[in-house]
């Protein structure tokens, strides 16, 4: 399918979305979610974010992000921990809908929103995570222009007992 088409007509109506986003499609998705505060529509138009079932809810006056626990999102059954993907999956998807959130996009690049593009993402696993919920918070570091350093981490039971912290690069335009 072209990307001028959506293979589902409807945009976001309060279930997931499940077509395929041109940019203008996207742009009308990220102003909805801006003007209603709900990153939950962000994160249902990206396909991984869904497959995570990721929930963003708004914490302390800021984003903060849950994976739920899911039996497929396990990589060592033995413990059972989740996978390293889905865990860094977790966190980049985070970061980009906190970015989405928190910085006016539109006003970066001079014409429709877009989804920042990573340019690098560094992770490290501190811990096991373990199959329970996962949450995590997002801070960005630096912004200038073009390109914006986020850090990431996340932890379980306790916000103080990290189990992996992250550092990614977007491009905004």
């Amino acid at each position: 399918m072209s990307n001028d088409k959506l293979s589902d007509k409807s945009l976001y109506k309060g279930e997931s979305f499940k077509g395929e986003l041109t940019n203008e499609d996207f742009a009308k998705l990220y102003r909805q979610a801006k003007s209603v505060g709900d990153a939950q529509i962000l994160i249902d138009s990206l396909p991984y974010g869904r497959f995570l079932g990721i929930k963003a809810v708004q914490a302390q006056g800021d984003w903060q992000f849950q994976l739920p626990p899911k039996q497929y999102n396990v990589g060592n059954p033995t413990l059972p921990a989740l996978h390293g993907g889905a865990i860094a999956g977790f966190m980049e998807t985070s970061a980009v809908v906190y970015l989405l959130m928190t910085m006016d996009v539109e006003a970066i690049e001079g014409h429709q929103a877009r989804l920042p593009k990573i340019v690098d993402f560094s992770i490290d696993y501190v811990r096991a995570c373990r199959l329970e919920p996962t949450y995590a918070a997002c801070e960005v570091l630096r912004q200038g222009r073009k390109l914006c350093n986020v850090a990431i981490r996340i932890w379980q039971r306790d916000a103080t007992v990290l189990t992996a912290s992250a550092r990614a690069h977007y491009l905004l335009d």
